[in-house]
């Protein structure tokens, strides 16, 4: 597989090339960014008991309740 190298920059969340490039359309390329920070993603978790033997005290409760009819 041949590999090409250019420079480019990143403005307004698009890669500007720093040269003309004419590329084939369609064609696969990698963006490698030197010395970039990763991002954290956000991970949102299930909630959990600290004291999973009081698990009982969180057991719902259905109860009907009945029609009031002078609504």
């Amino acid at each position: 597989m041949k590999v090409a190298t250019y420079e480019a920059t990143v403005e307004n969340g698009q890669i500007r090339l720093s040269e003309p490039v004419r590329l084939p359309e369609r064609a696969k390329v990698f963006v490698v960014v030197p010395g970039a920070l990763e991002v954290p993603r956000f991970h949102i978790a299930s909630p959990q008991l600290v004291r999973p033997e009081l698990a009982a005290d969180f057991v719902k409760e259905v109860t009907e309740e009945p029609r009031d009819a002078a609504l």
